[in-house]
């Protein structure tokens, strides 16, 4: 026991801190802190900076709400910045609840309240952009908390996050919230050098690796579930010290799921017969698991005949088979019904479960709707009724039925939704708020969603561990799957959280095992400056100090650090490569020179079968772009079949020549340049039934049969292979001769060691080419950044937007300042040159939206326009864009991405007060995709707003306006 003296100490240290803002404010969270959290909060209170990294669902954001209460108590202002409008949202109503709408503002790019307040919540472009304008909003600023962080690595938006941390005021305590990184004491290293004194005092980096609530790794095979590790011959959650193996038990039940399936000669999905609706107390088991499972769940022993649900929601898992559909098959996948089934009946709902596809997403409500999938009570199912019915009251009722409103809300008022970027924006903040709530037990998503919006669940379901990344289908990282996984388990509800990722073909469990425990994810800069924000920069500080500015960020301290390890590489090789050339001098002649005749032959060769590849490529899509449907061509072989009959052309020249042809075994496919050896073949024709469609599966076979009875199949030769075999391209041919008799002519030619001594010399010239990139990389990255900013400079000065020396910023600079599109200086000479004086408000919404649109898949080719004087600007443009792109490679700067005209029919028909049935009908985005380009489109049409003359300014406000109404304007807040 402690002593009086003890005691006394303690009770009057703990009146010291409550005394404190920190004392004060913790303890009105009725909640205890983690070390992590009070460390930082008295960092924040003692004056420091800090940076945060934890895992998600581990409490960083209680640090940045103690800046904001620390901000109100001293009179200072704080703003709370995140990456998306979504979450921005999310935290003003959170503040609101908190502090009082009085004290609390939003600013987004389709939000504006309370914008004066002393604690403002906003995007952090909109601080960007306060920035560089002077806003008298700056003054008295004291915080600024930075959610998510981590966000700086976004390819296309990190960029701003530099930029605010590089030129806010030295006085303002930034807040750094970010999730667990590898190299987050580089990134603390960097912040000091930047926000001030550079000593440890002035920046605080606090590191948390530890969950709150643990997360339990799980593999379903079939419809059973099995822990993913094992440690000694017990159960490890993720990330457990110790973890050393996969679980035997669930290796030995894929092994034999996959013979299971290859007796069957194939693999079988389980939704015939499988569960509709709840199923009462019929449990399901779980394999490598046994009833004593329940008791170390829930802390406490328990009879197997007491084990069930819970007052907190929940339940022991029971051992055996009996919930099992019968006749269902090990090797087969769970439907994702059979699998939300299995949770519920587990207890652990609610559930995330990430698809990738949006409308994989869409289909799985589907799919439990078809079922009649019930996971609440009606009684509550109707009350969400009346709250969705409120909430979309300001939607014309004409439009819900477009927007699926009817299956969207069936789902929610049985308890499941899906989550992802095509849908409303409304729908899916009905989804948030209902979900958060504990009102929807079961939610399908895209990785959307793992981006901060705080929505967390008991247990997260992996479908796949393949992703679309925006340019073609890679493996799911281990920052991605940590920053997925992470969203299972709820702090303060759920004793532990847990991840499922289900097996199928090609699921290794030790890949699982490696993303799950891999704890390596290092923060990448993207920082690269734009030509908006050179003038930005030459305004503020002048072109050099400009020049200082850009030295200083992540990017360029990552950069010079990396040329460290590089130079030190290099030393490294250079003294290698004198070893190397000592071993290969030989006693005949110089064998440098020989070994250089041999590598200049070896390289040209390969440059002769670069060459044939090429051309072969080349002649097998000028092939391909000449196939009429009807044409029946010889494939290359393979398990669907070896001829195929065209039932459509080549696609047109931006998705490059892939004709559509059904095989001889039903089977639709796109022929590609890649699918063959070598030209295709045309071996007969067949007539197409003029109702033929390649979506129906009797169609297909129709066709099939008739191909098979009509045309008939070839023998493979050889011809493909023989051809690729023959000679060098004539063009190369000489110079090919001519080193291969010098090379017979060079003394060392002869000599009997030749062949040691050319091992010797291709690896010193392998080595020599790797040390000479090695060197080009030093020289790159070196004032990279800096020079990068230079050349915008020079290309400004001659454009006109900064002064001949690019010392000051000119009128038509000063344009450019207020436009932060990524194809700013379009938009800027566009304004310069009056291209849009002539257009109406829907004409320039329209052309405006070609700027900001970019395609999620290939575009079939150039859409209608809706009127001459669209098409006339469009053309003005696209000349302005190609004369920015000859400017930029003149002055070795990257280019821009394409304007994309694929929307201009839809948002000038929606900018004229067409209805939404009629704008999604004209083109192929969904209804929220279509909302999102649409704020994009407002957004943009703001910038011009500020930035032209009075004739085209009050043009775009008339435009914007005619833009924000119905669905587009619904999920802004009141």
């Amino acid at each position: 026991m402690s002593t009086p003296a003890e005691r006394y100490a303690a009770s009057r240290a703990r009146q010291r801190w409550e005394s404190t803002p920190a004392g004060r404010f913790t303890g009105t969270l009725g909640f205890a802190l983690d070390p992590f959290q009070l460390e930082a909060i008295e960092a924040v209170q003692g004056g420091a900076g800090v940076l945060v990294a934890a895992p998600t669902g581990a409490g960083k954001t209680v640090v940045g709400e103690f800046a904001v209460a620390l901000a109100l108590e001293t009179g200072r202002k704080a703003f709370y910045t995140t990456p998306i409008k979504a979450l921005s949202n999310q935290k003003y109503h959170d503040l609101v609840a908190r502090h009082g709408a009085d004290n609390v503002g939003l600013l987004t790019g389709d939000s504006s309240i309370n914008g004066e307040a002393p604690v403002v919540v906003m995007t952090t472009e909109v601080l960007r952009n306060m920035m560089y304008a002077s806003s008298p909003t700056l003054d008295g600023l004291g915080f600024v908390v930075m959610d998510e962080v981590h966000y700086l690595a976004d390819r296309w938006r990190g960029a701003v996050w530099e930029e605010v941390i590089i030129h806010l005021p030295e006085s303002v305590q930034v807040i750094s919230l970010s999730a667990t990184v590898s190299n987050a004491e580089e990134f603390g290293d960097w912040l000091r050098q930047v926000r001030g004194r550079g000593d440890a005092g002035s920046l605080r980096v606090i590191v948390s690796e530890h969950r709150p609530v643990p997360l339990w790794q799980h593999m379903m095979v079939g419809q059973r579930m099995y822990d993913l590790f094992v440690t000694d011959g017990t159960r490890a959650p993720s990330g457990a010290d110790g973890t050393t193996r996969v679980n035997p038990e669930l290796l030995q039940a894929i092994s034999a799921a996959e013979r299971s399936s290859r007796s069957e000669g194939g693999w079988r999905r389980e939704d015939a017969g499988g569960p509709r609706g709840r199923r009462g107390d019929r449990r399901g088991g779980r394999g490598g698991r046994d009833d004593r499972r329940g008791a170390r769940h829930h802390g406490r022993d328990q009879r197997p005949a007491e084990r069930g649900r819970r007052d907190d929601g929940a339940r022991a898992y029971s051992g055996g088979d009996a919930g099992f559909a019968r006749g269902s098959l090990p090797g087969g996948v769970a439907s994702r019904t059979q699998v939300i089934d299995r949770l519920d009946r587990e207890a652990l709902l609610p559930a995330i479960t990430f698809i990738f596809s949006r409308a994989g997403c869409d289909a799985a409500v589907q799919q439990l709707l078809g079922r009649g999938t019930r996971l609440i009570p009606e009684e509550q199912g109707q009350t969400i009724r009346a709250l969705v019915a409120e909430r979309v009251a300001e939607v014309d009722p004409a439009d819900l039925g477009v927007l699926g409103y009817h299956d969207f809300v069936e789902g929610l008022s049985r308890g499941y939704a899906a989550h992802h970027a095509g849908m409303l924006p409304l729908f899916r903040e009905i989804v948030e708020e209902l979900f958060t709530a504990g009102q929807v037990r079961s939610v399908f998503a895209t990785e959307t969603l793992a981006l901060g919006i705080n929505m967390p669940a008991r247990t997260v379901v992996l479908e796949k561990l393949v992703k679309f990344n925006g340019e073609e289908h890679a493996p799911v990282t281990p920052a991605e799957y940590t920053q997925l996984t992470g969203r299972a388990g709820r702090r303060g509800i759920d004793v532990e959280g847990h991840a499922v990722v289900l097996w199928r073909r090609g699921v290794d469990p030790m890949d699982v095992a490696g993303l799950a425990s891999t704890r390596t994810y290092p923060l990448r800069s993207s920082f690269r400056p734009s030509s908006n924000m050179a003038v930005n920069l030459v305004a503020q500080y002048g072109r050099e100090r400009a020049h200082e500015l850009l030295q200083s960020s992540f990017a360029q301290f990552q950069a010079d650090r990396s040329v460290v390890g590089l130079t030190t590489q290099v030393r490294h090789n250079l003294e290698a490569l004198e070893g190397y050339a000592a071993s290969m001098v030989c006693d005949r002649g110089d064998f440098r020179e020989y070994g250089r005749l041999r590598h200049e032959l070896s390289e040209l060769e390969k440059k002769a079968a670069g060459t044939r590849q090429a051309q072969r490529r080349s002649h097998i899509g000028e092939a391909l772009e000449t196939l009429e449907p009807g044409q029946v061509v010889q494939l290359d072989g393979g398990r669907h079949g070896t001829m195929a009959v065209v039932v459509k052309g080549a696609r047109g020249r931006s998705a490059g020549p892939e004709p559509t042809v059904v095989t001889s075994h039903g089977r639709v496919q796109r022929l590609t340049v890649a699918g063959f050896r070598d030209v295709p073949e045309v071996i007969g024709s067949l007539k197409i039934p003029s109702h033929f469609t390649e979506r129906s599966p009797k169609a297909r076979k129709d066709l099939a049969a008739a191909l098979r009875s009509t045309v008939r199949e070839p023998i493979p030769g050889r011809r493909g292979r023989d051809e690729q075999a023959s000679g060098i391209p004539a063009g190369v041919e000489t110079q090919v001769e001519d080193l291969r008799a010098r090379l017979a002519a060079h003394p060392c030619h002869s000599c009997p060691e030749r062949e040691d001594h050319a091992r010797w010399a291709a690896r010193w010239w392998k080595l020599r080419k790797e040390t000479d990139d090695l060197q080009r990389r030093v020289s790159h990255r070196t004032g990279t950044l800096a020079a990068t900013f230079e050349r915008i400079c020079d290309l400004l000065s001659e454009a006109g937007y900064l002064s001949e020396d690019g010392q000051e910023v000119t009128p038509e600079g000063q344009r450019l300042r207020r436009i932060y599109t990524e194809l700013d200086l379009v938009v800027a000479e566009a304004l310069r040159r009056g291209t849009w004086r002539r257009l109406t408000p829907a004409d320039l919404a329209s052309v405006v939206s070609a700027l900001v649109h970019e395609a999620r898949k290939d575009d079939p080719g150039d859409p209608p326009t809706p009127s001459v004087e669209v098409a006339e600007a469009l053309g003005e443009m696209q000349a302005i864009w190609t004369q920015v792109q000859q400017a930029k490679l003149a002055h070795n700067l990257t280019g821009d991405r394409e304007m994309d005209p694929g929307i201009t029919w839809m948002v000038h028909r929606w900018a004229s007060g067409r209805g939404l049935e009629e704008v999604l009908r004209s083109g192929d985005l969904s209804a929220g995709d279509f909302v999102r380009r649409a704020k994009q489109v407002v957004d943009l049409l703001g910038q011009i707003a500020q930035a032209a003359d009075e004739e085209v300014a009050a043009t775009a406000r008339r435009a914007s306006s005619a833009m924000l109404r119905g669905v587009v304007a619904a999920d802004r807040l009141d």
